[in-house]
């Protein structure tokens, strides 16, 4: 079995390709930074150019949806890093933020078990 297939066989979480005004931030801090992918276990974002990465650090990722008022806000730390993506692990989220998430996960899986797969694999994640 290939490297490629047996990660995508680990992977319990798909990643969704979403577009939307990001913010990173950090101990009062903040960078604009691209989304690339957002899931129920992390995201993944296009590297700042002015960002000094730290593996093992803890950052806010707050992703902005169509409304002001609507965002996801997640507590994250930075688990991977190369030349032009950080990848982060999600630590915990919001009830309000959890919805938000999971809600543009279901629309982009098209399956409602789908969903509740992964929903499941959250709850019983080590």
């Amino acid at each position: 079995m290939s490297e490629a297939t047996q990660k995508t066989d680990r992977r319990r979480f798909t990643r969704i390709a979403f577009d939307a005004k990001t913010e990173l931030n950090l101990a009062g801090q903040s960078w604009p930074v691209e989304l690339a992918d957002i899931s129920f276990k992390g995201v993944l974002i296009a590297r700042p150019s002015d960002f000094e990465p730290e593996t093992g650090q803890e950052y806010i990722v707050n992703v902005q949806l169509l409304e002001d008022e609507l965002r996801i806000c997640l507590p994250v730390t930075l688990v991977r890093v190369d030349d032009e993506l950080l990848g982060f692990r999600c630590n915990s989220i919001d009830i309000d933020s959890m919805c938000h998430l999971r809600r543009l996960v279901e629309l982009n899986l098209g399956s409602v078990e789908l969903l509740d797969r992964e929903l499941e694999h959250l709850v019983n994640a080590d």
